[in-house]
């Protein structure tokens, strides 16, 4: 049997096999003319960032290729294509080998005292925790001496219901 022989464009040197050649999405709809208007075909020859692909990518032969490119740059000076897709990539935060402990441990510790400059600085701790067990403390730093009775009145009332 004679050896074939084959075109530089048809073998890979990566990996020293025969790749077969695209076929232009022109040549398969059988497409003359490519119309800057026809946005779903042009995008077609773009990558994802909006680049125009090269020919052996996108199957084109020299006029085909020569004849899209134009059409996309119509088309992007008339707004109908992008000239750059915004495409965001998640990034990871770099982490020290110590940060990882930190992470493991929980949320951050919440501040003990109150913040310096609020309402209520009159008072001192051990005021504070007397307060809360003693309620009736409460009434008389608020109430004065006639509406105390008052309040007294009323809950004495309660209580013989």
């Amino acid at each position: 049997m004679a050896r074939k022989e084959f075109k530089s464009s048809q073998f890979d040197d990566k990996n020293g096999r025969l790749r077969r050649k695209r076929v232009s999405p022109l040549t398969i709809g059988k497409i003359e003319y490519v119309d800057y208007k026809d946005t779903d075909l042009l995008n077609k020859f773009l990558s994802e960032r909006s680049k125009i692909k090269a020919r052996h990518n996108s199957g084109n032969d020299a006029q085909q290729q020569k004849a899209v490119a134009r059409a996309i740059k119509n088309a992007r000076e008339m707004a109908l294509m992008p000239y750059k897709a915004a495409v965001t990539t998640q990034r990871r935060e770099r982490r020290n080998e110590n940060d990882r402990s930190d992470r493991a441990s929980g949320p951050p510790p919440q501040p003990t005292a109150p913040p310096p400059g609020t309402e209520g600085d009159d008072f001192e701790p051990s005021e504070i925790s007397s307060i809360e067990e003693n309620p009736e403390m409460v009434d008389s730093f608020t109430l004065s001496p006639d509406d105390q009775n008052e309040v007294n009145l009323d809950s004495d009332e309660g209580e013989e219901l």
